[in-house]
């Protein structure tokens, strides 16, 4: 023991350093992380492979080819400095708003909704790219706070406005879901930072008398999910039919699953979007209980390395952000599950690296490639908190 403990000493003040190597930082890298990723993206292959009827060319091939991208975009970013990407933060934000305000202008519109936007060969969702840009922006705004600071409700204006104003360019669009989880990330690094509990409470009371409000104001397709998530029999062969054949889907696959390639209810196309928001539905009923728990299990390990992340970081940016990003990714599995299970209403949110879709799977990667970068560089300084 005595002989690592120079060693250990000698590792964190070299890592304190600017001119932390790029060799040093490629030993740093999470690599039993990127392959829980790997992982993921492997058990969304086979997914995909099956909702394409048996072929790659459908879903399987481009789901491929885009985890192999992102998987660039995140180890490139891991290597990034952490105070250097920092210093970009609220750029990031800006972009991302103004993405949000390009896409209710010249956005694509699908299934009643405009949230697409095209930039060369690549169709983007702002709205998932803000998640991340937030995250980043509120880490920023906070990991130099004082506990005095904090206390001050004139602080904490700013990043209330920061949270505000993407939730309610995404609800424009509208996109329900995805506004909900953006200021439950915003809610979480709040809270994480240090926002006194009885100022939630004033929040949650206001967002319960606003509620009744709120709902009046819904589009008659989101009131329709709510109605129909109370009783799903109301309208089998309309609103209801998504989660009703989902329900049996689930569970006619068992214990053990009917097999690979040999779900009937979405071989025979019963179950919609199967290669999507349902594409665990898929999972649970060719490989059963079994093969359902064993896919929560592994995203269970991204977020637990995502928390264990913050725990390590010496700096309060640092813990924030993987803090930030680990609720991003936790909301995308939990909202996901709850959905296809009939606990909350339906609603368009993917499970990440499993389901098709180029936006969720880049931006997800791009989360984390920040939180490798955050965990490289778990023990660089940065500036006093202010006062």
């Amino acid at each position: 023991m005595m002989l690592r403990e120079p060693a250990v000493y000698e590792r964190r003040l070299l890592m304190k350093q600017y001119s932390f190597g790029i060799v040093e930082k490629l030993w740093q890298v999470p690599w039993v992380f990127v392959l829980m990723l790997c992982g993921v993206a492997a058990i969304g292959y086979v997914a995909l492979y099956s909702a394409g009827g048996g072929t790659p060319d459908a879903y399987a091939s481009k789901h491929a080819l885009r985890f192999g991208f992102g998987l660039v975009i995140m180890l490139s970013l891991s290597l990034v400095d952490i105070r250097v990407i920092a210093r970009f933060a609220w750029v990031g934000y800006a972009i991302g708003v103004a993405l949000l305000v390009l896409v209710l202008v010249h956005g694509n519109i699908g299934k009643g909704a405009q949230r697409w936007i095209d930039i060369g060969p690549i169709q983007l969702q702002p709205s998932e790219l803000m998640k991340i840009m937030l995250a980043l922006a509120l880490a920023h705004w906070f990991h130099r706070a004082s506990w005095e600071r904090m206390g001050n409700p004139l602080f904490l204006i700013p990043p209330a406005i920061a949270v505000l104003v993407p939730v309610a360019l995404i609800l424009k669009q509208p996109n329900l879901g995805t506004a909900l989880i953006t200021g439950m990330i915003g809610a979480s690094m709040f809270w994480a930072a240090g926002v006194r509990w009885w100022k939630f409470a004033i929040l949650f009371a206001g967002v319960g008398f606003a509620a009744p409000i709120a709902y009046e104001r819904l589009h008659d397709y989101q009131k329709a999910r709510i109605t129909t998530f109370m009783d799903p029999e109301s309208d089998p062969l309309g609103a209801g039919y998504n989660i009703i054949q989902s329900k049996i889907a689930l569970g006619s696959g068992g214990m053990w699953g009917k097999g690979f390639l040999q779900g009937t209810q979405g071989h025979l196309n019963f179950l919609p979007e199967k290669q999507t928001d349902f594409i665990f539905t898929m999972i649970a009923e060719e490989f059963g209980l079994v093969g359902a728990l064993g896919t929560l299990g592994l995203l269970a390990l991204v977020i637990l390395f995502a928390l264990l992340t913050a725990l390590r970081c010496r700096h309060q940016f640092g813990r924030l952000l993987a803090l930030g990003l680990g609720m991003n990714f936790f909301l995308y599995v939990f909202v996901n599950i709850a959905m296809v299970t009939g606990s909350i209403p339906v609603g368009g949110v993917p499970l990440p690296l499993i389901s098709h879709g180029g936006s969720a799977v880049l931006t997800v990667m791009l989360g984390f490639g920040l939180l490798g970068s955050a965990y490289v560089h778990r023990d660089v300084e940065f500036a006093a908190a202010r006062e």
